[in-house]
């Protein structure tokens, strides 16, 4: 379809039916491209040169007409170059931040992209996918931008395949996979909230106003990319946003890898994002007729706050990203803490009785259950060789799968299979396997180095440690797949010459596996594990049911290291266990951890008779509420950072049943809830039945004995105190609407 001057394509409009438009311009003439979802848009125009800017991303215009006035409004001047272009190449026009840099196959480096036509076709009723063609006028060199828009959840995702038919192989020194324009319209500037780690100490945040030049936050570590900083983030524009208040943008990569995000502030004071994959020691060789495809970059946008971005967020990944997501999950029993590497048959036996006796739903065996030449008694040997060690199980996984359902329970089992320790069977045998210098000193992360998934043999080799369990256990219910080691020494016996693409082929031949897994076992629960909390990503997470948020178990650090996973991921996906860490009594551990999909790893036998009991009675009420709580809009009510007390709630989608947690997070003298805490997401006009449960045997409610009802209205109004205090660490509430 032609477009004129005055003539706009918004893709509310194209989307109707199953039609499939191609917009070309002449070069008088401007396209405009509105991309709508139900209360956003992103309008990309082209200029007299024909090239493609993104000129708008905010709230949706209630005339799509207007959108290509937009770009007049604006009288920013700059010799930079183009300021807002779609996706910024380097040695052209522009002189900032490129999002993509090539070196062409004759040894030139310049690249500019031009429009050339655009097609939008529907999905299904709420998912349309616009594809942006651009090409180089005078290198045979074309880059396609694709917009995944899921209308309904305000979310985006956007990636870009790049293509060339030049004579000979051409060098991608940078592609990332999305180039963002957002507008420097007041004073108030950008806010970027950003995270920071490390083992145990997980998603620390970190808020500040961007500067002008360019701020970075990037990894480099291979495998668990996301140990020291994390490719999600917000920016705030005018001021910070609050929950409930404020412009806001939250941005993560779908990549398992190394990533890189670029904020450049210019200097007319717009904002320019570029997300990819790092390209340090990254460039790419890309064949003629070859397709290089970048991982997807997940937006969405809010002018509500925080919490409203958190919502469609947490909505689009049960819906379409996370397995099952708007399935059920299992409660299960760990070992680790209860054993470590020290167990045989007959103690996991009595496990098994316990897990059934505690009332979850699974036992999951962890590390030390494998390796006979080089025996799994510690973390220096065995990751490799997945053969039962014969003296802890002599008749093998079979047996405690059998014994599990003899208990009415049902058995899962930790693997790493991407890892291997030196001393191992496997190492002696395929040392060509293992990323390693080949002329340099070993270097180890916990004892252990990482096996090459850029080769395919060694791909088939990690699908097989799963499938080998599901052939001889066809009952397993449940993996744990770790992933503890960084990449030292990056180099790939396979891949010889091409040792830049290491980073790119570890990942995407992790994936293939992964693939693999699913396509063969469809539904069976996966825990995403990596020393924690160090990959966790959408890109990851599409294989798997939940993660595992971090090593650090305490359940006071947990409540501010799930607070903080809350704005990205929805609570299904978050794997808490109660643990012996930390100095809270067990009703404030089990309370933490059932505000996402709870779990124990504690040594039932040891639990006095008032802490078992209280363990099976909130783990029936959790059965009774673990709906609301996995598949209900999450609010965050009061921050752990701001408060004595943090209170975060879930409500079910009619507003029918909502459940309120409150945790003591400040143990100073006199700390506590001093005033109500405002509810919300609620129905006014309902009357609720608010009720205290996880009792603590032989304590009473905060509540008192009275059957207390209160309307939607002056709960979300006036709200109610939790009188969470040194008496009452932990608190939760119950709501039933009458």
């Amino acid at each position: 379809m032609r477009t004129t001057q005055r003539k706009t394509l918004p893709l509310g409009l194209l989307f109707a039916g199953s039609m499939l438009l191609a917009g070309r311009a002449a070069a008088q003439d401007v396209t405009t491209i509105p991309v709508e979802t139900q209360h956003n848009a992103i309008v990309l125009q082209t200029d007299a040169e024909k090239h493609l800017n993104m000129v708008y991303l905010g709230a949706k215009l209630a005339n799509t007409s207007e959108y290509s006035r937009i770009q007049k409004m604006y009288k920013q001047a700059d010799d930079s170059g183009v300021q807002n272009d779609v996706y910024t190449p380097s040695g052209s026009a522009s002189l900032g931040e490129p999002a993509i840099t090539v070196t062409h196959a004759d040894g030139n480096k310049s690249l500019n992209l031009t429009y050339v036509s655009h097609t939008v076709s529907k999905v299904d009723d709420d998912i349309s996918l616009l594809v942006v063609t651009l090409k180089d006028p005078v290198y045979d060199f074309e880059v396609k931008l694709y917009y995944k828009t899921y209308f309904k959840e305000d979310v985006t995702e956007q990636w870009s395949v790049i293509k060339h038919n030049e004579k000979g192989v051409v060098t991608l020194n940078k592609y990332a996979s999305a180039n963002l324009n957002l507008k420097g319209n007041t004073t108030g500037g950008f806010w970027l909230k950003q995270y920071h780690g490390n083992w145990a100490m997980e998603v620390q945040p970190e808020e500040a106003r961007l500067t002008h030049g360019i701020k970075t936050i990037d990894s480099k570590l291979g495998t668990r990319a996301n140990l020291y900083e994390h490719s999600m983030f917000a920016i705030s524009l005018d001021k910070p946003a609050t929950e409930d208040e404020g412009k806001v943008f939250y941005g993560a990569m779908e990549w398992s890898g190394n990533f890189r995000v670029d904020f450049e502030l210019d200097v007319a004071n717009n904002l320019k994002i570029i997300a990819g994959i790092n390209n340090a020691a990254s460039e790419y060789h890309l064949k003629p007729g070859a397709e290089f495809t970048t991982p997807a970059f997940l937006y969405t946008y809010s002018d509500h706050g925080k919490g409203d971005a958190s919502r469609k967020l947490q909505s689009w990944a049960r819906k379409y990203k996370i397995v099952d997501g708007e399935g059920s999950r299992l409660t299960l029993l760990n070992n680790w803490e209860s054993t470590y590497f020290d167990f045989n048959e007959s103690k996991l036996a009595g496990l098994l009785k316990d897990t059934k006796k505690l009332g979850v739903d699974l036992f999951l065996l962890d590390d030390g259950w494998f390796g006979n030449s080089h025996p799994r008694n510690g973390d220096n040997a065995g990751l490799g060789d997945w053969q039962e060690n014969k003296q802890k199980l002599p008749n093998g996984i079979s047996s405690l799968v059998k014994e599990a359902q003899a208990n009415g329970v049902k058995f899962g089992i930790w693997i790493e299979p991407e890892m291997v320790n030196p001393a191992s069977d496997l190492y002696k045998a395929h040392p060509d396997w293992v990323i390693k210098q080949p002329n340099r000193p070993e270097k180890y992360f916990r004892n252990q180095l990482v096996l090459d998934l850029a080769n395919p043999k060694v791909q088939d080799f990690v699908f097989g440690v799963v499938d080998n369990l599901f052939t001889k256990n066809p009952d397993l219910a449940y993996i744990k797949w770790d992933c503890n080691a960084v990449i030292y020494n990056a180099y790939s016996a396979y891949l010889k010459k091409d040792q830049s693409h290491i980073y790119v082929d570890y990942v995407n031949g992790l994936y293939n596996v992964l693939k693999r897994v699913r396509a063969k076992y469809p539904k069976v629960p996966l825990m995403l594990c990596s020393g924690g909390g160090g990959r966790v990503d959408y890109g990851a997470l599409q294989y798997f049911t939940e993660f595992w948020p971090s090593d650090n178990t305490d359940p006071l650090e947990r409540v501010f290291i799930q607070w903080e996973y809350s704005f990205f991921y929805p609570a299904i996906t978050s794997s808490n266990h109660v643990t012996d860490w930390g100095k809270q009594p067990i009703k404030y551990r089990v309370d933490v951890a059932m505000m996402g999909k709870m779990g124990f790893d504690i040594v039932i036998g040891k639990l006095s008779e008032n802490d078992l009991s209280f363990c099976q009675s909130a783990l029936k009420n959790y059965d009774a509420l673990k709906d609301v709580i996995w598949h209900g809009d999450q609010y965050r009510l009061a921050s752990p950072w701001d408060n004595d007390a943090a209170s975060i709630m879930y409500v079910n989608t009619d507003k029918s049943k909502a459940v309120m947690f409150n945790y003591l997070v400040n143990n100073r003298y006199g700390s506590g809830s001093k005033v109500p805490v405002r509810l919300k997401g609620l129905d006014p006009n309902k009357k609720y039945r608010v009720k205290e449960i996880n009792l603590y045997p032989g304590t009473g409610s905060v509540l008192g004995n009275e059957d207390l009802t209160f309307t939607g209205d002056f709960l979300m109004n006036v709200g109610i105190n939790p009188e969470a205090s040194a008496y009452h660490t932990s608190v939760v509430l119950q709501l039933e609407a009458i």
